[in-house]
């Protein structure tokens, strides 16, 4: 494979003067997406219900695309991914998760199936079964079409009769928390404890730290999940330094793990926030036309020169999180591999 993407000599040196040494030598990326465009109808009709700027950064993510962008960020460290796909409602439900089935198997990675709320619980045990799956993802785009986006909850697409199945056999879920308010959102605060209440034996990981990426977006909802004791946080395509400190502080770093959200930390990238919304500066014509995305902003000449990937823009924010807040190596490596390592070998032994 040649050129899938330039690591320039700044992405270098930002890598060796700060990643290096910070990250353990082993990582697990808990949050991967892997799919090939041939999965994807472009006529989803529910483009909504999302933020488009993903979409701008790659097409697809082929396993040997993840595999080598782990292989050009990361060259002296060993990553294994907890791979799934990347769908929408219309999309090849059969044959992208055949995909990640397949690809797990070659490379001996963990993987978990794109799942549909429409399915029974026996659809979800027999395909996750016979997957060899360890549980599933599930998205909010996947809610029935006549929920109007601002007003969708999280059983809409993780439905209860699933909830059993999934508590039952003790699977991962790797939830993307829906609404405005993202972390702070009371009917997702609410849910979130009924998950954990009701359905103790599932793993829970609440992805990208509830999608608090600004500050304005946690409210009280430590304090209100300061009961819980179980569901898991990743910090897939955060960069926010305060929302990671209140974060270990919280919760500690037993109960938080290292993702990234590929293929879109392949960006580059510097995330602000203005008035609660976040804004990713990117460099002028690398991702056609952004113009009407709130999320997103074009700088040009030594600004654009200095953005480097998104994925070391994340790591950074919690390498300074990590020592504001006083984490140790241990603490690190139970971030970026023990933690995802005891949650995958605790459905199935499969990391040594």
């Amino acid at each position: 494979m040649k050129n899938l993407f330039e690591v320039k000599p700044l992405d270098k040196k930002i890598y060796e003067e700060k990643l290096k040494n910070f990250l353990p030598s082993k990582i697990i990326d808990v949050h991967a997406h892997v799919w090939l465009d041939k999965f994807i109808h472009v006529d989803n009709g529910a483009e909504e219900r999302m933020v488009s700027w993903p979409s701008k950064v790659a097409k697809d993510n082929s396993i040997e695309h993840i595999v080598e962008t782990y292989r050009l960020m990361f060259p002296d460290k060993t990553v294994t991914p907890l791979i799934f796909s990347n769908l929408g409602l219309n999309d090849d439900f059969d044959a992208a998760n055949e995909y990640i089935k397949k690809s797990a198997e070659e490379y001996h990675f963990p993987s978990l199936i794109f799942a549909r709320p429409e399915w029974t619980g026996e659809e979800l045990e027999r395909k996750v079964i016979q997957g060899g799956f360890l549980g599933c993802k599930v998205y909010l785009t996947l809610s029935p079409c006549y929920i109007p986006e601002k007003e969708i909850r999280i059983f809409d697409f993780l439905p209860r009769h699933q909830l059993k199945v999934l508590n039952s056999h003790g699977w991962i879920v790797m939830l993307h928390i829906p609404r405005d308010g993202r972390l702070k959102d009371p009917v997702n605060l609410a849910q979130m404890l009924e998950i954990e209440r009701d359905y103790p034996n599932v793993r829970l990981i609440i992805a990208h730290v509830g999608r608090a990426y600004c500050p304005e977006d946690i409210g009280n909802a430590f304090d209100v999940l300061s009961v819980a004791k179980n569901m898991m946080f990743d910090i897939t395509a955060n960069t926010s330094q305060y929302v990671f400190e209140r974060l270990i502080e919280s919760v500690g770093p037993k109960r938080i793990m290292f993702g990234s959200d590929l293929p879109i930390l392949r960006m580059r990238m510097k995330r602000i926030c203005e008035n609660g919304n976040y804004v990713n500066i990117v460099p002028k014509n690398l991702y056609g036309d952004v113009s009407g995305d709130s999320h997103m902003r074009e700088v040009s000449g030594s600004e654009a020169d200095s953005l480097t990937f998104f994925m070391y823009e994340e790591i950074d924010a919690f390498r300074r999180a990590a020592e504001t807040t006083g984490l140790v190596a241990s603490d690190i490596e139970d971030v970026f591999y023990r933690n995802a390592k005891n949650l995958i070998n605790g459905v199935t032994p499969l990391l040594k």
